[in-house]
């Protein structure tokens, strides 16, 4: 199963659309090579299948994604830390805020953190006031989970 926000969602369904779309370009470009005769030794003709192939593996991956995508809610007005929820945390004086999501949405850089990574794994469950321990590279940290959102 991966866990994606609705838009999240709404995000891969966009870029499967133009991926779809871009199949005729890809034709017609496959169309074009093929005018201009001997195919071994076609750059052209080479570049296209390429792309092709590129494009349909792409579009063959989000299916599958979408096929087992399972949307998560924000969770608001939860007793305990779940996929979809917002939460401030503390660490050695200073604060933090993390959204838990699936990992094809984790921007670690923005407070979006995977429910598969040792930290969000960390965090599922617990209730506001409690301490979780997370081993990171560089140790063991320990965090105050001050309220869920």
């Amino acid at each position: 199963m991966k866990y994606l926000s609705k838009e999240g969602l709404e995000q891969i369904k966009k870029e499967l659309e133009e991926l779809k779309l871009k199949r005729q370009e890809i034709a017609q470009r496959l169309e074009d090579a093929k005018a201009l005769g001997d195919l071994s030794e076609n750059t052209e003709y080479l570049q296209a299948k390429e792309a092709q192939s590129f494009n349909e593996g792409k579009v063959l991956e989000l299916e599958e994604l979408l096929k087992n995508a399972v949307v998560i809610s924000k969770n608001g007005g939860s007793s305990a830390v779940q996929i979809g929820g917002t939460i401030e945390v503390s660490s050695q004086g200073e604060k933090y805020s993390f959204t838990i999501v699936g990992s094809e949405e984790a921007k670690p850089s923005e407070g979006k953190i995977s429910n598969e990574s040792p930290l969000g794994k960390a965090f599922l469950g617990h209730k506001a006031g409690e301490t979780v321990e997370v081993e990171t590279p560089r140790g063991r940290v320990t965090y105050k989970i001050i309220a869920i959102k």
